[in-house]
């Protein structure tokens, strides 16, 4: 048997360029195949499609159509989240520029563990997140924002600068901030959060052997800061929300940042949804008092149209980072990092790591603040439009008009096991992929709107295929 071709060095794209163009074809012919946002069947059937198509896992011989057929069953066996009625998570449609910067690291394969694995993609690392530190750090366009409630925040005079690292999303990201919760403020530091916060906080805290953390209720889907004051005792860390997962509401930064300020609370924001409003001139004022918050967590795989992953943890003090500093002979050695040879470790909880900031840096530079910023007015726009054509129409209930771009509804006089049927026979039939969330003690189908090509028609033909299932 020969030796496989390498996907780097000399040969490497001569032998990527047939296997790419297979790749592509494999892709339109699963997308054909499967004829909708999802396959169709439910579970069991897909399951079975794929087991089909895999065949044996390790045979003694091997298969040259192996990427061809695997890649079509993939496909076909997807849920797609650029077509229009695929909307039920925060899973957005990367972008094609993007998708090809994530090729580039594929082939190359830096590991970001040490600089001699990852000459510039680590240089590329250090700039970017920095840059995107600075973005999360910066006041509002208007000057408005935490100002207006307190202080300034600590980081509008601190000498030292923001920083961020690269993540796998917000579940790390948040972990990272309560980790550096516990380091800056010792083992009995308490996390406080809403009851609407991502179930990752929580169970961070319990990785972390933090103390029980304090959850208040949110009956009215955001952080209550009056509630929040009387809940607080002793050293805590308190998590605000910029973008709830079930309804994309927004946590009052600055009444919150206020309070951490007068009682001397570490503040986190977890903005890993909320996050991509910072792009846009429009939306970017529902962020203020972001710039209060000890860390936030962002997430491009969200409102940044990154392929998975594309996280980060942006912290208003690089000082905070210190406590990831790890010492390995074979990665920073001590005579190595005085003679100048760039320190890594500390960078990530995790050792080998892929440079996901290349695509990052592609797309942002691609694209620009306006590019990007019109996007994120896109999406916002059509769940504002869909909003309004469910409370148009007699035979839907619409929750409220959307914070961000996440739009709650219900068939009218609908029971909750009535909606969840109706969620799941859309699914089982492939035409359309909704979610559930739970709000005002009842359940709600749940439309995420993440794909800048959604044009009306789509959303009309989403309600209507709703109207459709819906039992009478």
């Amino acid at each position: 048997m020969h030796t496989p071709p390498l996907a780097s060095g000399p040969e490497g794209p001569t032998s990527l360029r047939p296997l790419l163009d297979s790749v592509l074809e494999a892709l339109g012919e699963g997308a054909r195949a499967r004829r909708g946002p999802l396959p169709a069947g439910g579970p069991a059937e897909v399951a079975a499609r794929a087991r089909a198509a895999l065949g044996d896992v390790l045979p003694d011989e091997g298969d040259p159509e192996a990427l061809r057929h695997l890649v079509q069953a993939l496909a076909e066996g997807s849920a797609d989240p650029a077509d229009p009625l695929c909307a039920a998570h925060l899973h957005c449609p990367p972008l094609a520029v993007a998708a090809a910067a994530d090729l580039a690291v594929s082939v190359l394969n830096p590991s970001m563990d040490s600089w001699d694995q990852a000459p510039a993609a680590s240089e590329l690392e250090a700039l970017v997140t920095r840059r995107l530190a600075r973005e999360a750090y910066s006041e509002t366009v208007r000057g408005a924002g935490l100002y207006r409630y307190a202080a300034p925040p600590r980081g509008a005079t601190s000498p030292h600068r923001p920083d961020a690292l690269v993540t796998t999303g917000g579940t790390e990201s948040n972990q990272l901030a309560l980790l550096l919760a516990r380091e800056t403020q010792g083992p009995g530091v308490r996390l406080v959060c809403g009851e609407n916060a991502h179930h990752s906080l929580p169970r961070a805290a319990w990785l972390l052997g933090l103390p029980a953390p304090l959850i208040v209720p949110t009956p009215n889907g955001t952080l209550d800061p009056a509630a929040l004051d009387k809940a607080l005792h002793g050293p805590s860390v308190i998590a605000a929300t910029a973008g709830t997962t079930d309804t994309g509401h927004i946590d009052p930064l600055p009444e919150i940042a206020a309070l951490c300020a007068q009682r001397g609370a570490r503040l986190h924001i977890d903005a890993a949804y909320g996050g991509g409003l910072l792009f846009s001139d429009r939306h970017r004022g529902k962020l203020d008092g972001l710039t209060a918050a000890d860390t936030v967590t962002l997430d491009l795989h969200k409102l940044g149209w990154q392929p998975v992953a594309a996280g980060l943890l942006a912290v208003r003090d690089s000082n905070d980072l210190t406590a990831l500093n790890q010492r390995a002979d074979y990665l920073n050695a001590d005579d190595d990092t005085e003679a100048g040879l760039p320190d890594l470790l500390g960078r990530s909880l995790r050792t080998t790591r892929r440079p996901d900031i290349l695509k990052i840096a592609v797309t942002l530079k691609t694209l620009g603040r306006t590019g990007l910023g019109a996007l994120v007015d896109q999406v916002c726009d059509q769940a504002r439009q869909f909003a309004e054509l469910i409370d148009q129409h007699p035979g839907f209930e619409l929750h409220e008009p959307p914070t961000i771009s996440t739009v709650l509804f219900r068939p009218a006089n609908a029971t909750d096991d009535a909606v969840a049927a109706v969620r799941r026979k859309l699914l089982t039939d492939g035409r359309a992929v909704l979610g559930r969330a739970r709000a005002a003690n009842r359940l709600w189908l749940k439309a995420t709107l993440l794909n800048p090509t959604t044009r009306p028609a789509h959303l009309a033909g989403l309600l209507h295929l709703v109207e459709g299932t819906t039992p009478r």
